[in-house]
């Protein structure tokens, strides 16, 4: 025995990747009021995220709000159901 154990499909990459990212689109049945959500995973100087940070804290807001609007400015929908 080599000491780690068995976890199979815990880190797992997803045998097809496009699928996977697809399903995403397709929230589930209990979403509920808040809706679907995804998360997303970005790298940041330290410098940034403390401007962030700040920048949020001024404007009374948390940081994911914040950014969530400024990326629904910048990316608005292009048309009705249309996730591009």
């Amino acid at each position: 025995m080599n000491g780690r154990s068995s976890r199979n499909g815990f880190a797992s990459r997803p045998a097809d990747p496009e699928r996977w990212v697809r399903a995403a689109d397709n929230p589930p049945r209990d979403a509920g009021a808040g809706g679907y959500t995804a998360r997303l995973t970005i790298d940041v100087t330290p410098a940034l995220r403390g401007r962030i940070k700040i920048a949020a804290f001024a404007r009374g807001v948390t940081v994911a709000d914040m950014l969530r609007e400024l990326l629904a400015r910048e990316f608005p929908p292009t048309a009705e159901g249309d996730p591009s």
